[in-house]
């Protein structure tokens, strides 16, 4: 019998070798992702101190609102163009992208052009 293959233990071992590549720095934080089914997270992460210093999700009460007639891909474009907005508040405007081991389309990419959008660069 043949073993189905692990989709989330694939993704994670393609993570460690994104991060071993990666790292982000108090002048240029690392932006990176997680999607679930259903929703998508982002933050920007100082790696150097181990502290997020911006967040954005589609499970904030604020955001919940807004996307209901929204599918994942505008959801995450919204998500991407929020999490822009409050890095640019604390004064970061170059990151570094993150995108732990997802493939570069869809809800990923979507969440990458909204934070350009947003005008952080990567």
């Amino acid at each position: 019998m043949i073993k189905p293959k692990d989709t989330r233990k694939a993704r994670e071992r393609r993570h460690k070798r994104i991060r071993g590549k990666i790292q982000g720095l108090p002048e240029r934080p690392r932006l990176v992702i997680f999607r679930s089914l259903n929703h998508i997270y982002a933050q920007v992460v100082d790696d150097t101190l181990g502290h997020t210093l911006a967040a954005a999700s589609t499970v904030e009460p604020g955001v919940r609102g807004q996307m209901d007639s929204l599918d994942k891909k505008a959801e995450a474009e919204m998500v991407g163009g929020l999490l822009a907005k409050r890095a640019m508040d604390k004064g970061i405007s170059q990151v570094v992208f993150d995108r732990a081991g997802y493939l570069y389309h869809g809800r990923v990419r979507a969440l990458a052009e909204g934070a350009r959008k947003g005008g952080l660069v990567f």
